[in-house]
């Protein structure tokens, strides 16, 4: 897979059914091997994601195990997170 089959598929929690966002605003968390360990995407919260200044948007970021996705789809990736594990940076 390429990493531009990822790229614009919407993210979806199987656990809640929440949207996580999408695949073009995230990051991938690489080993030094070349696997995928994690999408990393900027969290979705509140007014402080589009009020707050770039420091804070910079600060709040979901963490998605590559072994919680279940199924990527033509238009989605269904994902299993039972906790969100946030890294503030």
């Amino acid at each position: 897979m390429l990493l531009s089959d990822l790229a614009g598929k919407e993210i979806i929690n199987l656990h809640d059914g929440a949207k996580l966002g999408l695949v073009g605003d995230a990051d991938l968390d690489i080993s030094l091997n070349g696997a995928v360990e994690s999408i990393i995407l900027a969290s979705r919260g509140g007014f402080s994601g589009f009020w707050g200044s770039k420091g804070d948007r910079d600060r709040d970021l979901l963490v998605i195990p590559w072994q919680t996705i279940k199924k990527v789809g033509s238009e989605v990736i269904i994902i299993d997170l039972h906790e969100k594990s946030e890294k503030n940076r």
